[in-house]
């Protein structure tokens, strides 16, 4: 069953070998994510269910990447010493991939031992106190926002349904132009886009998110909306409360971190 949900972002400058003197300007974030690892260990949870945008897609299906072991790091961004490695859910993603197929939702699998830095950010912060934790990592397509939302519809049924603790979590970064410090410049749109997002987690409006037009997210230069539209779904009729722990964008880039109660 699902017993934690959250947003969270996943720059690499949240880790201290990469963001260096840079790190301290993500005080709050990083304090955000303590307070979600605390949380996560509390929650006992036995599979990491995480959404992230940067993973290999597929135009026409979701997927879910798979391998006898995964390893994450950041040599993408120099750092050669910080590694980990984490043991797949074999038997969740078979019964979810059997489910999607009964309900002829295209779902592919992905061979894939590397964790993008989308899994990588998040976990490296999250997960040093359960050490033996499961991941089933799920990549973004190129399908419109509906289906996004409707394979979190049925993945909650699947999830919701098993008897071990799972986690959900999408990794989301907001607007790359919320502000004057963004390296690409500021937009009017980036800053629409990051209200949008946030009233919607906050009032847990999926149809807020779902009208936001194709052209506002292209403007917006962002790569959180899919991940976030597909936890909505899987958090569809459950009764759960959003706890915004923070939000920033001292680099020009929207940082979200939201927990999810539920109860």
């Amino acid at each position: 069953m699902i017993v934690f949900a959250a947003i969270t972002p996943h720059s690499p400058l949240l880790i201290p070998t990469i963001g260096k003197e840079q790190t301290e300007k993500l005080a709050l974030t990083r304090q955000a994510f303590s307070e979600l690892e605390k949380a996560l260990y509390v929650s006992k949870v036995d599979t990491i269910v995480m959404f992230s945008p940067h993973a290999p897609m597929y135009p026409d299906a979701m997927s879910a990447l798979v391998a006898e072991d995964f390893h994450g790091g950041l040599k993408e961004f120099g750092d050669h010493g910080t590694t980990f490695e984490m043991k797949p859910d074999f038997l969740t993603l078979d019964r979810v991939h059997r489910f999607m197929r009964s309900k002829q939702f295209p779902f592919a699998l992905t061979d894939a031992e590397e964790l993008d830095f989308g899994f990588s950010v998040p976990l490296l912060l999250l997960t040093s106190q359960i050490p033996s934790v499961r991941i089933l990592p799920i990549a973004m397509s190129g399908l419109d926002a509906a289906r996004h939302y409707e394979f979190g519809q049925l993945l909650k049924e699947i999830l919701h349904s098993e008897t071990s603790r799972v986690a959900v979590i999408a990794s989301a970064d907001l607007s790359h132009h919320t502000n004057t410090n963004a390296p690409q410049g500021h937009t009017e749109s980036g800053e629409e886009f990051d209200r949008l997002i946030r009233e919607a987690v906050v009032k847990r409006d999926a149809e807020s998110l779902l009208r936001i037009p194709v052209s506002l997210l292209e403007k917006a230069g962002q790569c959180g909306y899919k991940p976030i539209l597909t936890l909505f779904g899987c958090l569809a009729d459950m009764n759960v409360t959003p706890n915004e722990l923070c939000y920033e964008a001292p680099f020009g880039v929207g940082y979200l971190t939201v927990r999810y109660t539920l109860g």
